[in-house]
């Protein structure tokens, strides 16, 4: 199913950049990273939980089931498709493609190698994808806010919101859920399933991906905190 989950977002992406935001210039190959995005996260989100709630037994170092397995595929594909955006419209966002390609390394060892372990893998992208929708009305609404005064009103409207939904997934859910999974492999109770060396970078991928999501919420918290300081100061003048 993989080649047929990334055709179909290169289909979805060619749709954003050539139809739905072609008019949107400089933030074109943006909008369209974006629009693959809405079609990625909530999917994910809905095919994830059920994933993980029909498997017979869950555990970290269970094995995958067929249907976990085409969840995989599944972000295999977005996160390929979107990685390629990324390498040949803005190959500067260094970050951005070190954080794709750290996820394909998990998903597809995952997926292809251990063949164990996709229960704790989906809980995070559950934890990862469900603030998608949110996060993508909200950057398309910040991409326009200077130009429309609705995105700016969407996109302050939002921001509140969004940072507190994502701070409790990424800043609180994440790192709880991200130190039982590491205690357990750490423990090497999973090393007859899922061999030590992916078990070991599974959990280095996953706590750079937390720390840097943290950061990056953290900053827009600081912001956004300013921006209130601001405004009250200006209604006191």
């Amino acid at each position: 199913m993989l080649p047929i989950f990334f055709t179909t977002f290169c289909i979805i992406y060619a749709v954003g950049y050539c139809g739905v935001f072609r008019n949107w210039s400089k933030y074109r190959s943006d909008a369209s990273s974006c629009f693959i995005s809405l079609f990625h996260g909530t999917p994910a989100v809905v095919l994830a939980l059920t994933a993980i709630i029909t498997q017979p037994s869950r555990g970290f170092d269970s094995p995958n089931t067929d249907f976990q397995n085409l969840v995989l595929e599944f972000s295999i594909g977005y996160f390929l498709v979107d990685l390629l955006h990324y390498l040949i419209f803005i190959p500067q966002e260094i970050l951005f493609i070190a954080h794709h390609l750290a996820t394909l390394f998990v998903f597809v060892t995952c997926r292809y190698y251990a063949l164990h372990g996709a229960f704790a893998l989906l809980v995070l992208l559950v934890l990862a994808e469900i603030t998608s929708a949110c996060q993508n009305i909200w950057t398309l609404a910040g991409l326009r806010r200077e130009e429309l005064p609705s995105a700016a009103r969407i996109y302050k409207f939002l921001s509140p919101p969004f940072y507190v939904l994502y701070t409790a997934m990424r800043g609180v859910v994440g790192p709880l859920f991200f130190y039982k999974m590491s205690a357990y492999y750490l423990s090497g109770k999973a090393c007859d399933a899922i061999p030590w060396w992916v078990s070991v970078s599974w959990i280095v991928v996953v706590g750079a991906a937390i720390l840097v999501s943290i950061m990056w919420i953290s900053n827009l918290w600081i912001v956004l905190f300013k921006e209130i300081r601001q405004c009250e100061e200006k209604k006191e003048r």
